[in-house]
């Protein structure tokens, strides 16, 4: 059997896969079993933040993998602390802990919050409020804090303590807030799987404003946004606020599973010795490839960032077949006039990488995508659009 026979008969089939099985690559250009060659606009869903095989991040991932794989949490490494450092001192947050995956970066926030409260408060009091067309993962938890209809089934019972709020209405928030025993407000500041929607300024400054009031949290989940995919390190940025607590992964350790929740000053102590815990968590390969990831995102890179969003903006923006352009730097949703996987599809076809979002064709390329390929795939994409 081939690679895709042998992966249907034992996989579970959780993935509606694409008849592709790719085998190798260099920076955005990737290579399948057959030897075809595609520009990549995936980037693995927003986590290879400098592309495929990229030679920096390969050395510092060989160099930690030469001296310790593996130790546990019952010790320290260099990698994990370094790493816990950088990030503070980057956004100003306090404390980090370190997961697996943006799922679990969520899962130690929506912790974080409730234990703030209950030290705080006592029983009672541990209802956030996330928003309408949120993802913030597919742990039960995470699901129940998802506020999208359609995840809400199939698997009850979720966890209690949710509820949701139109996105961009502040007076929802409050109307909630009033009449739950609210801890925080959990929000994304791009709505990454609800269609590449960017919530307005005035909106989540309406909301941090509110929650200092009244003594509630502001969690942002910056597991797709974060680190360097917005034009700025954290999407919240953009946007003149400070959060309490901040989750991210994917791009972060540029292709290795890490997650951190980072915590702000108000919380940067509700966590103590047994009370949350991961076995792979902080794990120095992983840190390490973080490390050499944080490093290169620096004013330089950010700006090309912002530069190549602005040229795919300016491209597709009024195109032919092209409804609408939203997003954000590097995530970049498109409403075409025909359907998004068809896009998608012929795309594929014509040697050039896609996803979607709801009913958008969605870009997430890697960060440090160099502008040849950058033009030459967004002209197969307004090609395909067009026809």
């Amino acid at each position: 059997m081939n690679t895709i026979d042998i992966d249907n008969t034992y996989v579970a089939h959780s993935y509606g896969r694409f008849p592709i099985c790719i085998t190798g690559g260099k920076g955005s250009i990737l290579y399948d079993e057959n030897g075809k060659e595609y520009i990549d606009f995936g980037a693995g869903i927003a986590v290879n933040s400098f592309g495929i095989s990229d030679d920096v991040w390969k050395e510092a991932v060989i160099e930690q993998l030469n001296k310790v794989q593996h130790t546990s949490n019952l010790y320290y490494t260099e990698p994990c602390a370094k790493l816990a450092q950088m990030l503070c001192e980057r956004t100003g947050m306090q404390k980090v802990f370190f997961s697996n995956s943006g799922a679990e970066a969520n899962e130690c926030a929506i912790k974080a919050a409730r234990r703030y409260a209950f030290l705080k408060y006592g029983d009672g009091h541990s209802t956030i409020i996330t928003l309408k067309n949120s993802f913030h993962g597919r742990t039960i938890t995470t699901l129940a804090a998802t506020g999208q209809d359609h995840f809400h089934h199939e698997f009850t019972p979720f966890t209690e303590g949710f509820v949701y709020a139109e996105a961009n209405n502040i007076d929802d928030v409050i109307r909630l807030a009033t009449e739950n025993k609210c801890i925080a407000v959990m929000i994304e500041i791009v709505q990454g799987e609800g269609g590449v929607c960017p919530l307005d300024k005035e909106f989540v400054q309406a909301v941090r404003k509110f929650t200092e009031e009244n003594d509630m949290l502001l969690i942002v989940d910056e597991v797709q946004t974060g680190n360097g995919r917005s034009g700025k390190l954290y999407a919240y940025m953009n946007y003149d606020v400070t959060p309490d607590i901040v989750s991210t992964a994917k791009g972060l350790a540029g292709g290795l599973p890490l997650g951190a929740t980072m915590l702000g000053d108000k919380v940067k102590d509700v966590y103590t010795p047994g009370t949350h815990g991961s076995t792979f968590g902080g794990n120095p390969v992983c840190s390490a490839a973080a490390i050499s990831v944080l490093k290169r995102i620096d004013d330089d890179l950010l700006a090309d960032v912002c530069k190549k969003s602005e040229y795919v903006f300016s491209e597709l923006t009024g195109a032919d077949g092209v409804e609408e352009v939203t997003g954000m730097g590097l995530m970049i949703g498109i409403k075409c006039t025909k359907p998004a996987g068809d896009v998608v599809k012929a795309c594929m076809e014509k040697g050039l990488l896609l996803l979607t979002a709801k009913d958008k064709v969605r870009l997430l390329p890697a960060l440090n995508i160099d502008f040849e390929t950058l033009k030459n795939g967004v002209a197969i994409l307004k090609e395909t659009i067009a026809e």
